[in-house]
Order: structure tokens, then sequence, then C-alpha cells
């Protein structure tokens, strides 16, 4: 068995079921060319288990799929976050710091918040 992103017209992600190419191929659940396969250990172009990694991404809803990457591109969680294009995940403009505390982005500022446990 497989996983495979059905997409939309604007290539974005509507549901993903795990099945058999076959299925898919036979269009019961739709046009099968709106089925792309994607890999459940796949994250930010790596392989968790040592495998060889598949377009870039899980893919989830809302993801997008880029055929001219062949990866699937999570949503953009801010509009100041820039695209890696090895991994195809989202970074910040800037680093957050590496303190072992909690941050927290603020668009308004592009910067790191400090969280603050009481």
């Amino acid at each position: 068995m497989s996983h495979f992103a059905q997409i939309n017209t604007d290539n974005v992600v509507v549901q993903v079921i795990v099945a058999e190419q076959d299925f898919i191929d036979t269009g019961v659940s739709g046009d099968p060319s709106k089925w792309i396969q994607t890999s459940y250990n796949t994250q930010a172009g790596v392989h968790r288990l040592g495998g060889t990694p598949f377009r870039k991404n899980y893919a989830g809803m809302g993801f997008t799929y880029d055929s001219t990457r062949d990866a699937f591109i999570p949503p953009k969680p801010f509009p100041s976050f820039i695209l890696d294009e090895e991994t195809c995940t989202w970074n910040p403009p800037v680093a957050r710091p590496n303190d072992d505390k909690f941050y927290t982005w603020n668009e308004s500022t592009l910067a790191w918040d400090l969280v603050v446990m009481e």
C-alpha cells in the first residue's frame, strides 16, 4: 500500500489516503491524474528510515504540489518566511535563538519573542 494525495485545480492537497496504484488508476475516487503518490517517511527532503526521499515532504491537507520541483510544500506560516529550495520547507528570515528557551515568531516585528513561563 502507498499514500496518495488528491490535489485540486490549484494543486492544493484536499485529502490523503492509503491505496494501491491499481485502485487510483480505476478513477473510482476521481481523476487519477489528480492523485500524487507521497511518502509517509519523507520530511524536509530526508527519508527518516534512511531510504530515498520522495517529493521532499509527506503531503498534508493544505500542502501544495509543485510539479516543477516534484515536491509537496507545506502552507506558508507567515508572509515573511522564505522557502528553502533544498528541503521545500519554510524558514523565518531571522534564525531562532539557540538557548533552550521558548520563543514565538512575531510577524509584526520580524523577530522572535521570548515566551515567559509562569
